[in-house]
């Protein structure tokens, strides 16, 4: 992997900030990491012609592409979907568009569950748990857990966060380094995103 990429992915916690503004058609966060370092942010890209027909249509039918950005503002990782009508199918490439992984989503009441397959349909992980109490668990193909999103914090960097939106993303120090941890790390930090535009 390239030096940027590395280090951003090195990390083994993400905590996730939303930053709000008023009347945006487009979703951003920030990133840091646990010493309160901003080390990232996500950014929606929306054309013009689908804003203009978000104030008309339901957004959760539209396409959307989320970029990881590193603190230099290059792109370590996108995340794009197109036109759906019931469940997503969600891709996620590296920083040269090759794709590494696709997102599979099953949605059962509050409890919806994301696959994440390699683009030859192995599978790497599975993100499932409960939407309400927004507590998830992270669990490799062998159903070991390598990870957790929730909004719990313990008081840990509370004075970095500023917004309602915010969330953190524990991946085990053990998890290997590779594209397969990328596609992890994409899949868990874009969660809420995700979430948002695909019920």
């Amino acid at each position: 992997m390239e030096t940027h990429v590395q280090e951003f992915f090195k990390h083994d916690d993400y905590f996730i900030d939303e930053k709000v503004a008023f009347l945006k058609f487009t979703n951003a966060y920030k990133v840091y990491n646990n010493a309160g370092d901003l080390i990232g942010a996500i950014k929606e890209t929306m054309p013009a012609g689908l804003k203009i027909l978000s104030i008309f249509l339901n957004k959760s039918l539209f396409p959307f592409k989320l970029d990881i950005l590193n603190s230099e503002e290059k792109v370590l990782a996108t995340i794009k979907r197109g036109w759906t009508f019931f469940m997503s199918k969600i891709s996620v490439t590296d920083s040269g568009g090759n794709t590494i992984a696709i997102i599979r989503q099953q949605f059962k009441f509050f409890k919806p569950t994301f696959h994440i397959v390699q683009h030859d349909e192995t599978p790497i992980a599975s993100i499932t748990g409960d939407w309400k109490a927004w507590n998830f668990s992270i669990v490799d193909h062998g159903s070991n857990q390598i990870g957790t999103i929730t909004k719990k914090w313990n008081g840990i960097l509370k004075e970095a966060f500023t917004t309602a939106d915010k969330y953190i993303v524990s991946i085990n120090p053990g998890v290997v380094e590779d594209v397969k941890k990328i596609a992890v790390v994409a899949t868990a930090i874009t969660i809420d995103m995700v979430l948002k535009e695909s019920k």
